[in-house]
């Protein structure tokens, strides 16, 4: 993995730093929000609404940095393990309060040793899938761009962009059997749709012109990992929506109104 220099219309920061500056970029997250209830997503921008940061999310953001961005910046970025219990000599639960005032005292997120050795045997996994070492061969990690588009100022961070491989997005699922449906559930062609409209602004490329692929890992044994090129009709079609969301978003702002899609009865017609 050789990690690129970065062309002028890309830029390196935290996730803390991107998050913070959603309040006045909208990002496929956001969008997302938009499409599935315009309510929610004024409620979430209006900070009435938070998200909740669960402990897989956690593992995740560990797993990409390993992966993507190399063993030192893991190394520097999380704490590993946690105090020794003398009478033991085991680590105290982290439940404890020995466990929570040395977490406390670490100053950078904290992983327990087997939330650590899961990341790593997703990193292995990873690492020897051929095609997977091909897409990361030559890159920038966690790259952000910022544009207009649709006359909307919009922001992406990129898993990872390649000038001749395009895009890579890189997901960690429980069954890799099951992830072409969670890709379908979670909206993810949606969310690289909207990556390569801003990517393709900012670099002044054809949208079409641009490769989007997927790296996907396992959570668990056998930690199998995968890899899938996007189909470009899909995301053509996931671009169509995206900007007939934004349309509506644009709608919503100069009227006010933030419907929640329930408004009026529907018809139940299925046993």
């Amino acid at each position: 993995m050789v990690v690129a220099s970065n062309p002028l219309f890309i830029t390196r920061e935290t996730e803390e730093v991107y998050r913070a500056n959603g309040k006045d970029f909208l990002s496929s997250h956001q969008l997302a929000d938009f499409r599935k209830c315009p309510f929610l997503y004024h409620q979430k921008k209006s900070g009435l609404i938070t998200d909740e940061d669960r402990p897989a999310f956690q593992i995740g953001r560990a797993a990409h940095t390993l992966i993507l961005e190399g063993c030192e910046c893991f190394t520097k970025r999380y704490a590993v393990g946690g105090p020794i219990n003398p009478k033991t000599g085991a680590s105290f639960g982290v439940n404890t309060k020995a466990y929570t005032e040395w977490a406390q005292s670490q100053g950078r997120p904290v992983l327990t040793s087997e939330h650590s050795d899961l990341v790593m045997h997703m990193a292995a996994s990873v690492k020897a899938h051929g095609d997977a070492q091909k897409l990361l061969e030559d890159g920038i990690p966690e790259a952000v761009v910022r544009m207009d588009y649709r006359d909307v100022a919009c922001q992406i961070r990129m898993d990872w962009y390649a000038r001749w491989r395009g895009l890579v997005d890189l997901k960690t699922c429980d069954d890799l059997m099951w992830f072409e449906a969670d890709a379908r559930r979670f909206g993810y062609v949606y969310q690289l749709a909207f990556y390569r409209s801003v990517l393709a602004i900012a670099s002044g490329q054809n949208p079409d012109s641009i490769p989007v692929h997927f790296i996907a890992v396992e959570k668990k044994p056998p930690y199998r990992c995968g890899t899938w090129i996007v189909c470009p009709d899909s995301l053509r079609q996931a671009t169509a929506e995206n900007e007939a969301a934004m349309e509506r978003l644009k709608a919503c702002e100069l009227t006010g109104v933030w419907p929640t899609g329930y408004e009026e009865t529907r018809t139940f017609d299925s046993l």
